[in-house]
């Protein structure tokens, strides 16, 4: 009987030969759904392998407010690029997992203390384990940026690491799919659907969910889906993350180079030329990770007291009660009696909350906890 990696092999190999096209795409779609459920068997079989005592893992502890992580080819600049970013030295160091070594440096930006991870190159194949190339994708997949660092005089290298992280579960730049697929115990595959369905019918959708296993569900679609969104659903692993591309060495490069380099890269992505070099570009790609993480200012007035209004804490704007008493006390949590909120998040001014309280920037927050 063949293994479960000669089965996925088997299966790329027909997809690989099958031309894509609306006529094929509900049996692509099929196939891609065998994939992800096979590659669920395989993950169970290595996760019940590990705790068994099986080989060393590779982690890297997340500190800080928010994680970005370096992606690249060797040589393309991650070591100075990281370098300009975070300007204190103290900050970064040399941690060696396994046969791995993993550069953390924090960048200290507006406020913010943002985890910056430059990890050792992809390559091609990674994602299926060549050159440890699993546990540096698992690392990827934990952050909340992802920043292509590219050569403009090796434009294709980004078509490689971009499908190795596709190939990881990563859907970056992109809106989560409005796909719901709830299992039932009988009645079969019911799809429901807010909106016309023009790439699959209801039947083909109906195939690609049975081949991944499920024979019984309700599904619910509120976007005109393709067979990626359905297999994606199911597989229920996808990490939805922004991105950007660096472009770096523009110091080196002509005007020819750059325009040449910017056609091989995808048109609706944000790119950001720098020069990790001279430092050409290096403020305004702060600024940007910055506020393309999603950050978000609340202000803390402690009890009897007055609200400070001139250092607010950053946190993330899907942050709780409950994660501001995180980061500012391990003990809080523990301790805690209720908040009271005032501005956009509160129905009335200083309201009492819980610690599932959604946070909005902007929002006044005295937390009160036993003494």
């Amino acid at each position: 009987m063949a293994t479960i990696d000669e089965q996925i092999k088997s299966l790329e190999e027909e997809i690989s030969k099958t031309k894509y096209n609306k006529a094929t795409q509900g049996h692509i779609g099929k196939l891609k759904a065998k994939i992800a459920a096979l590659k669920e068997r395989k993950d169970k079989a290595q996760a019940h392998a590990k705790s068994s005592g099986g080989g060393p893992g590779f982690e890297v502890k997340k500190s800080g407010d928010a994680s970005v992580a370096l992606v690249g080819f060797p040589s393309v600049g991650k070591s100075s690029l990281i370098s300009q970013l975070t300007d204190v030295e103290s900050d970064t160091g040399n941690f060696a997992f396994t046969t791995l070594t993993c550069i953390p440096g924090v960048l200290h930006h507006r406020g913010a203390t943002i985890q910056i991870l430059d990890l050792p190159g992809l390559i091609k194949g990674a994602s299926e384990g060549k050159g440890r190339g699993r546990e540096i994708l698992n690392v990827i997949r934990g952050c909340d940026m992802v920043l292509y660092v590219i050569d403009p005089f090796q434009g294709a290298h980004f078509d490689i690491l971009d499908m190795e992280l596709w190939r990881a579960g990563m859907r970056l730049n992109q809106p989560r799919p409005q796909v719901f697929i709830d299992r039932t115990e009988r009645g079969g595959i019911v799809v429901r659907s807010t909106l016309e369905q023009t790439n699959l019918e209801d039947e083909e959708i109906q195939a690609i969910i049975r081949s991944f296993g499920i024979v019984s569900a309700n599904v619910t679609l509120r976007t005109n889906v393709t067979d990626d969104h359905i297999v994606d659903t199911l597989a229920g692993n996808r990490v939805y993350s922004d991105a950007v591309i660096v472009l770096n060495k523009v110091d080196l490069a002509t005007e020819t180079d750059l325009t040449k380099a910017r056609k091989l890269l995808p048109e609706n992505w944000p790119i950001l030329p720098v020069s990790a070099k001279t430092g050409q570009g290096i403020e305004a790609m702060k600024d940007f990770i910055f506020d393309n993480l999603h950050f978000m200012s609340i202000y803390l007035k402690p009890q009897g007291q007055e609200a400070d209004l001139i250092e607010p804490l950053i946190v993330k704007n899907t942050s709780t009660v409950r994660d501001v008493c995180v980061k500012l006390h391990r003990e809080f949590v523990r301790k805690f009696r209720y908040a009271r909120v005032k501005g956009p998040s509160a129905k009335f001014d200083w309201q009492r909350v819980g610690l599932d309280h959604l946070l909005r920037d902007g929002d006044l927050l005295t937390i009160i906890v036993r003494k």
